[in-house]
């Protein structure tokens, strides 16, 4: 938390507001080696991903895959699946779920009360015209 409120101090620092540790005279490099390491890391996995990009689409004549960045592309690879996968299982479901309220929904609507006849009354008017 420390290294956070000190990486914001120095990019919101104006002249006069520095943070203690610059007050008293003490460097540490090691917020910026990390983010540095950080950096390099993330250029190398882009770099790694980029060569296994051009190897799946044909323009990997430039060199060799080494093994290790074999093993990081089936990695990712694995990654991309399963993302895929739980993405394609979520939809499944609500289309699962949106069909079984459209079926709740139907047999609700078609459970009209129960037609019942033989009435004490006649629903008509009788008339001798419409006798046979």
């Amino acid at each position: 938390m420390q290294g956070l409120i000190e990486r914001y101090m120095k990019s919101t620092q104006s002249g006069s507001l520095q943070p203690e540790h610059e007050q008293q005279g003490i460097d540490q490099p090691q917020p910026a080696l990390e983010v540095k390491e950080e950096i390099n890391m993330l250029k190398q996995e882009i770099e790694i991903l980029q060569k296994g990009l051009r190897y799946m689409f044909g323009g990997g004549t430039t060199g060799m895959v080494t093994l290790e960045e074999l093993h990081i592309l089936e990695k990712h690879l694995e990654e991309w699946i399963y993302h895929i996968r739980s993405a394609k299982m979520d939809l499944m479901f609500q289309e699962i779920q949106l069909l079984r309220n459209k079926i709740e929904e139907n047999i609700g609507t078609a459970n009209f009360a129960p037609v019942t006849t033989n009435f004490p009354y006649p629903l008509t008017i009788q008339n001798d015209i419409f006798q046979f």
